[in-house]
């Protein structure tokens, strides 16, 4: 990733990964794919956020939970436990509404405006 060099007090430059120095760069989310991009040109992504390495490891297990939670629901679904599809499909839009609630917090303009016109919070 580029480096980009920013003046300090002292008038000196100083470089920081990707442009700010409060330790936050940007990533690329795709939530469906349940991804975390560094490149905007690897794949298709819907939300751009800034987070800095605490946030991403919370994303990054957020999108862990609902990987585990839809492993569970398919199973139970198949036979070998019984569940209904409701109760099944609430806990996978309790981790959905977690993952759009932190990249609500973490998101640019443009992605707090996505997400409030999905109406998911």
């Amino acid at each position: 990733m580029e480096n980009d060099a920013r003046m300090t007090g002292s008038g000196k430059e100083q470089s920081t990964p990707d442009g700010d120095s409060d330790g936050k760069k940007t990533y690329y989310v795709a939530v469906g794919a349940g991804q975390v991009l560094e490149d905007p040109e690897a794949a298709a992504f819907e939300f751009e956020i800034r987070a800095n390495e605490e946030e991403l490891n919370k994303l990054e297990n957020l999108f862990a939970e609902l990987a585990d939670a839809e492993e569970s629901a398919l199973v139970r679904y198949v036979g070998w436990q019984s569940v209904s599809e409701k109760e099944a499909g609430a806990v996978t839009d309790a981790h959905l509404r977690d993952i759009y609630r932190l990249l609500y917090e973490l998101g640019t303009e443009e992605t707090k405006r996505h997400i409030e016109s999905m109406n998911i919070l």
